[in-house]
């Protein structure tokens, strides 16, 4: 009975040591750019933010979907906060998680800044806040 108990705890140990390694290293970091489309609040057990960011290259474009997780109420508020305009998503992506009570996805935010500038095609910005582009034809030099 004994060998059996050490047996069970020497492997709830490793799994939980397996758990804070997978949310400890990140396989990769990076920025994503776009406008957020939905955050929401999910799970049964385990309620994380999930959400999707619209990705748009160029006006007229496809838009590609980057879907996300913020585990970081503070985080969560920011990008609530600024729904609806540009934003600037810094996440790490973490392998290895053995469950989706972590999150739905591999991509954890934990950063986000309003962008300050929105880029219409190459060489033209549109300053946010303002209706003229930078750069367009007419427009005044700053």
């Amino acid at each position: 009975m004994k060998h059996l108990l050490a047996a069970l705890l020497a492997a709830a140990a490793l799994f939980a040591g397996w758990i804070w390694i997978a949310l400890s290293w990140s396989y990769s970091s990076g920025e994503r750019a776009g406008w957020v489309q939905k955050l929401s609040h999910k799970g049964w057990v385990c309620k994380t933010w999930e959400g999707e960011l619209a990705l748009v290259s160029l006006p007229g474009s496809a838009v590609e979907k980057f879907y996300f997780t913020v585990r970081d109420e503070a985080v969560a508020q920011q990008i609530m906060k600024a729904m609806g305009k540009r934003v600037s998503l810094h996440y790490e992506e973490k392998v290895g998680l053995p469950t989706s009570c972590f999150g739905e996805t591999r991509h954890f935010v934990t950063k986000v800044e309003i962008a300050t500038e929105i880029p219409l095609a190459p060489g033209i910005t549109l300053p946010s806040g303002t209706a003229e582009p930078a750069g367009a034809p007419g427009s005044a030099p700053r």
